[in-house]
């Protein structure tokens, strides 16, 4: 009977998983990352951006958007240009530029149950007129909205400050364990 040498074995079992990892990040990277943030770099509105990151039920692109730039746009022409390799994965834009201040903050956190309510009710033609009351009563203040099938697209302005808000129209759903 011959004696197996545990050395050769093991450093074929690291060099295998070594070439099997590698590989897949490789094709991870030149299949779906390189191709998504070239077509997000191309996208008018868009500073920058990085490689995005992708989970199993959403891909995150980081990004810097331009100033006045269309956040509807954006989204939109993301979802659109990248629909083969998202597949049915949510996206998540991280806007690394959202230069939100503290009177910004608390006009949105004011005007957060209003909007909430009309998210719950799908009564959206309230969230529009909640933001332009709440800017007609703080001058320096524009509120912009705007919506399509998926999300509603918030952008409140202040000067050079701005605070960029997409809410998803579909509400996430919260689950109950029965052996709570």
């Amino acid at each position: 009977m011959f004696k197996l040498k545990i050395m050769p074995i093991l450093i074929t079992a690291a060099a295998s998983a070594l070439v099997l990892f590698g590989g897949w990040l490789i094709y991870h990277q030149v299949a779906f990352a390189a191709p998504l943030a070239k077509a997000v770099d191309s996208i008018e509105g868009i500073a920058s951006s990085e490689t995005p990151i992708m989970d199993t039920d959403r891909i995150t692109f980081p990004l810097t958007l331009s100033a006045g730039a269309d956040l509807k746009h954006v989204y939109e022409t993301i979802a659109e240009q990248s629909k083969s390799v998202i597949g049915s994965r949510d996206i998540q834009l991280d806007i690394a530029n959202t230069s939100s201040n503290a009177k910004l903050d608390q006009l949105w956190s004011s005007s957060l149950f209003k909007v909430a309510e009309a998210m719950e009710h799908k009564n959206y033609s309230t969230i529009p007129e909640t933001l332009k009351a709440l800017a007609d009563e703080h001058s320096g203040v524009h509120a912009v909205t705007d919506m399509d099938d998926t999300n509603v697209y918030i952008t409140l302005k202040d000067g050079t400050a701005t605070k960029y808000i997409v809410l998803p129209r579909v509400a996430a759903q919260l689950e109950v364990s029965s052996y709570a």
